[in-house]
């Protein structure tokens, strides 16, 4: 028999705040964490803004040498993962080697790599720092979470693109369950807006060219034409139901299905039917044991042309077109940008507290409805709904998908 898994801790760092309440509280307002870019002259580029993370100090949750010594994503899983645990409370009540932990990055350390290839090439290879291969590599933040908090039992990145939050997630439910562990911290990070990562996806078409932050990141508007590179980090506590339940934890939500597939269709493109997606969806529906309406989708929702349509067309596969139109759904990256390897935990964040508060958050600058994207995409302001289960949907370059289902408790 299964045992169940709950959510007793949750931190976030976002271009909305740097903590789980400011965040949330600016997805409800419908506030955009969308600028003019200041990490790097963007003068040569065709892309202006980006959702950074603002006002961020790594020393409120790290000492001095561990920041010198890691990446700006590592840091930010970092302050995410402390708090969590803190609000949790998990440290101290079960055996090292039942906690775990699964971050998931996208490209991990690449502002170290950009830093560590300048010197070399200006300075020699004598130059390059010791500490460049684990600063770089995407594994770290996992393994300095643990060091953190004594977690001796597995701790692995998943890297799948811009599914990494999901999948860290869902995997970390899954060794809870079949009894590999008691806790886990899971979530992801990611620290991409330089000046290198942002030519390349521009240069593959990839990202809005707008310069009006408001009319940049466009889910399911006929206007759409790219996402907005976004960063941060998510992180939740997920813990076996009956621990959680005797040491009297306050439990926000229960992760009750989780589904993870491949399109096995093209290195960017995802399937243009949803084929993947949808099953990501109903697999997480049949392990959630839910098959009501009461349901919220926090959709992948990136505003590319192809993804918007295609999630649209597996939305409607997964529960049926009748059901598809009596959910709502939003992308919750009209605010936030795209956190790439953060965006899944970011928004498993977003879609416990949708459950847990009632308050749907919105999609906004949606004002243009496409005749491809047909259905309740909440848009422009949040509303009132009391609902039964969240779906939040990852789905990443690869062909990766992943869907993670929260139901009420």
């Amino acid at each position: 028999m299964y045992r169940r898994v709950v959510v007793t801790g949750m931190g976030a760092l976002t271009p909305l705040g740097n903590d789980v309440e400011t965040f949330w509280n600016g997805l409800v307002a419908g506030k955009c964490g969308i600028a003019p870019l200041t990490k790097f002259d963007a003068a040569d580029y065709k892309v202006k803004v980006a959702a950074e993370v603002k006002d961020f100090d790594p020393h409120a949750y790290m000492e001095k040498a561990d920041v010198m010594h890691s990446d700006l994503y590592a840091q930010y899983a970092m302050a995410a993962v402390c708090q969590a645990v803190t609000d949790s409370g998990i440290i101290g009540t079960l055996p090292p080697e039942r906690i775990g932990v699964f971050i998931g990055t996208g490209i991990g350390g690449i502002g170290t790599f950009m830093t560590e290839h300048k010197k070399l090439l200006d300075k020699g290879p004598r130059r390059v720092s010791p500490f460049f291969i684990p600063m770089m590599i995407a594994n770290m933040a996992s393994g300095m979470a643990a060091i953190r908090f004594d977690c001796k039992g597995p701790a692995q990145p998943q890297v799948t693109a811009c599914a990494s939050g999901s999948n860290a997630i869902g995997e970390a439910m899954r060794l809870i369950r079949h009894g590999y562990a008691d806790a886990m911290i899971a979530g992801g990070a990611e620290a991409t807006i330089n000046e290198l990562s942002v030519a390349g996806f521009s240069n593959m078409k990839a990202l809005s060219t707008s310069e009006d932050p408001l009319a940049a990141s466009l889910p399911f508007d006929a206007r759409r034409a790219g996402f907005v590179m976004g960063e941060g980090a998510g992180a939740l506590i997920l813990e076996e139901y009956e621990h959680a339940a005797a040491r009297g934890a306050h439990i926000y939500a229960e992760l009750a299905g989780y589904g993870s597939t491949c399109d096995a269709h093209h290195i960017t493109a995802p399937d243009p039917e949803g084929k993947g997606g949808a099953r990501a969806m109903e697999d997480a529906l049949r392990e959630a044991q839910y098959d009501g309406d009461k349901i919220y989708i926090n959709a992948h929702g990136t505003g590319t042309p192809l993804n918007d349509s295609g999630e649209t067309l597996a939305i409607k596969t997964a529960l049926g077109e009748d059901k598809a139109r009596r959910v709502m759904i939003s992308s919750t990256k009209s605010m936030t940008g795209h956190m790439l390897g953060a965006a899944g935990a970011v928004e498993a964040v977003a879609s416990v507290l949708a459950l847990t508060t009632g308050i749907i958050p919105p999609t906004i600058g949606l004002t243009q409805p496409d005749s491809a994207c047909d259905l309740d995409y909440v848009p422009l302001t949040a509303r009132q709904a009391q609902m039964e289960l969240a779906l939040s949907n990852s789905l990443g370059f690869g062909g990766h998908n992943a869907t993670l289902a929260f139901k009420k408790i």
